[in-house]
């Protein structure tokens, strides 16, 4: 395969064990750990977790990322088609609310074949939102909750923070695919069933940015269309400069929430700053897999 699967449209050579491109992956998903987690949203959780699996390699070379491990450094194990399904109804028969897929753009095919017959819970598209919408039309009535970043509206800190100043292109476009997939989102006792979960995190110095993320959504959609998640966690990670170097202040995560109010964007999630811990981030042991 020559790859134009996400909009690096790298065209590297991909095969079952030949590995390229940015995400530097073969076609075969290779993947970290599978896991009931806790630290999801509340409407993903219920009450055992969210069966969450890790995929390793990512499209975007976000220098802050917490799990730079399995996304920069390629820790992980091949998972076959076969093996990724069972690994689902592991999960599920753990009690898992959902099967929440960690950053698996770059394995859409394969994760689409594993997902041809219905799971009895949701599945979770939890992506970097730097996407081809042509790309997640492969997966149209095979994912119930879309679950993207909406990292950046602004071009200088999406090419300085992730390599990709692009992004506010191709993620807009993904996300309004996602909606027009899914439709407005829906909830069920408290667990989101089906929709659109956007996510944003605040980066230090960067309030600007998350402003006009805000504007954007706030324009694009309205009440009831999507949820909203403000994520206050970014923890610096080794070798960080200039900003990075420091955690979201109390007076910056309180001045984007004032905002995404005067948004009217209500739908949705803010976070204490205190979930700004390393001890969040899982141990990547191929537990699971």
């Amino acid at each position: 395969m020559i790859c134009t699967l996400c909009p690096r449209e790298c065209c590297a050579e991909r095969t079952e064990t030949i590995s390229g491109g940015v995400c530097a992956m073969p076609l075969t998903p290779v993947a970290a750990k599978a896991m009931l987690h806790q630290w999801e949203e509340p409407c993903l959780v219920g009450d055992r977790g969210a069966g969450c699996v890790f995929f390793s390699g990512c499209n975007l070379r976000c220098c802050f990322c917490q799990n730079g491990t399995i996304s920069r450094q390629g820790l992980g194990r091949s998972v076959g088609v076969q093996r990724l399904r069972e690994i689902y109804d592991e999960l599920i028969a753990q009690g898992a609310a959902c099967i929440d897929l960690v950053t698996p753009t770059h394995f859409t095919p394969a994760i689409a074949e594993s997902l041809n017959r219905p799971l009895p819970v949701p599945v979770v598209w939890n992506s970097g939102g730097y996407e081809k919408p042509e790309t997640l039309r492969l997966l149209e009535g095979k994912v119930q909750i879309y679950l993207p970043d909406l990292k950046y509206a602004l071009p200088g800190p999406a090419k300085k923070y992730s390599g990709a100043e692009d992004y506010f292109h191709w993620a807009r476009a993904a996300i309004l695919e996602m909606f027009r997939q899914t439709g407005p989102y829906q909830m069920e006792n408290g667990r989101l069933k089906s929709g659109v979960l956007i996510r944003h995190l605040l980066l230090p110095g960067e309030l600007e940015n998350t402003r006009q993320v805000l504007d954007w959504v706030s324009a694009a959609f309205r009440p009831g269309d999507v949820l909203f998640s403000l994520m206050a966690q970014y923890t610096p990670q080794r070798g960080a400069a200039g900003n990075l170097r420091r955690h979201v202040t109390g007076a910056e995560y309180a001045a984007a929430v004032q905002y995404m109010e005067n948004c009217g964007i209500t739908d949705g999630y803010t976070q204490e700053r205190t979930s700004a811990k390393e001890e969040y981030t899982p141990n990547f042991d191929f537990s699971g897999i």
